[in-house]
């Protein structure tokens, strides 16, 4: 099972958003899909920015329009039956489920997953079907059973104690291990940004909080 460094799972959550910046590792593929932000890179490294429209916000995160659906709302969310027999978010499962049918398209299997915000949400989800380790930034929670269940443990999930979007959907819970972090003084605001989480990451790192490498 290969490691990580999280200062480079970092930066790459980070430059996810503008993934022409990601020159090293190479990326091989870019998911198609409308509403659903994927790349792999060189290694199966599955890299999953968050929500980059206000399309997909609404229809995998809030849904707090209609818009032809259900109205749906972080705390209360709905919930559905994976594959894997885990109940989830719904919102965060539909969306997982899109990566897991291209990748399975593509006939690749992560070996490490990095996700930030939705894409930390449905990071979660796909490590367990995928057993394989995944770092989660300012992770949603997806899971509802309260317990632990099988891979729990492949999971990092790395949030900030001023960031409010970790704390929700209340009713569902986190994967694995997390790591509730305070931010540095000169990083308190836009505290839901890669750019402050990756400062905070190094900061921990440097204060013995997180571990150099995952898992």
């Amino acid at each position: 099972m290969a490691s990580i460094s999280l200062s480079d799972a970092a930066a790459l959550a980070e430059a996810s958003y503008d993934i022409e910046r990601i020159t090293s590792p190479r990326r091989l593929k870019s998911c198609p899909h409308r509403d659903v932000q994927a790349h792999v890179l060189e290694g199966n490294i599955l890299l999953l920015p968050g929500s980059n429209t206000v399309r997909d916000y609404l229809k995998y995160n809030l849904r707090p329009l209609r818009l032809g659906e259900k109205r749906l709302r972080l705390r209360d969310g709905g919930k559905d039956k994976g594959a894997s027999g885990t109940f989830w978010h719904q919102g965060f499962l539909a969306y997982a489920k899109v990566v897991f049918d291209w990748l399975k398209e593509e006939n690749i299997k992560p070996e490490t997953i990095i996700g930030h915000s939705l894409g930390a949400a449905a990071a979660q989800i796909l490590s367990k079907s995928y057993e394989t380790p995944a770092i989660g930034f300012a992770a949603p929670r997806p899971k509802f059973v309260k317990g632990p269940v099988k891979n729990d443990k492949l999971c990092l999930i790395i949030n900030r104690n001023d960031d409010i979007v970790p704390k929700l959907p209340s009713g569902f819970h986190h994967m694995g291990v997390t790591k509730l972090l305070a931010p540095p003084p000169q990083n308190f605001f836009s505290s839901h940004k890669m750019t402050s989480y990756k400062a905070t990451t190094k900061a921990a790192q440097k204060s013995g909080a997180l571990p150099h490498s995952w898992p």
